[in-house]
């Protein structure tokens, strides 16, 4: 791999700019609801967005609260384990219920 890919982000940098704006906005971590709204208001994927946030806590931009207020760290075994067709399901991220915002 070249230097130049590695320093590459693994998530879409424009959607953590769109969450991170958003989440500074709102002043409060953001809910999974928040970025089912986001992806209406933005005409985006509600999976390509939950794809970034994922990629986002696994490398420690972000950190992801379950709904009891408990950290819950994410690795990549996680977000593998939820795709179906390439695609994260809206059932599957159900369990994800609980709060992300910035490290």
């Amino acid at each position: 791999m070249s230097t130049n890919e590695e320093n590459m982000p693994k998530w879409d940098v424009a959607l953590a700019a769109l969450a991170g704006d958003e989440c500074r906005r709102k002043g409060a971590a953001m809910t999974l609801n928040d970025f089912r709204e986001l992806a209406r208001q933005h005409a985006i994927r509600l999976d390509d967005i939950m794809e970034t946030m994922f990629q986002l806590a696994i490398n420690g931009e972000w950190i992801y609260s379950d709904s009891d207020g408990r950290v819950q760290p994410l690795d990549q075994s996680t977000l593998d384990s939820l795709y179906v067709k390439r695609r994260l399901s809206e059932q599957d991220l159900q369990r994800f219920n609980g709060s992300w915002r910035p490290a």
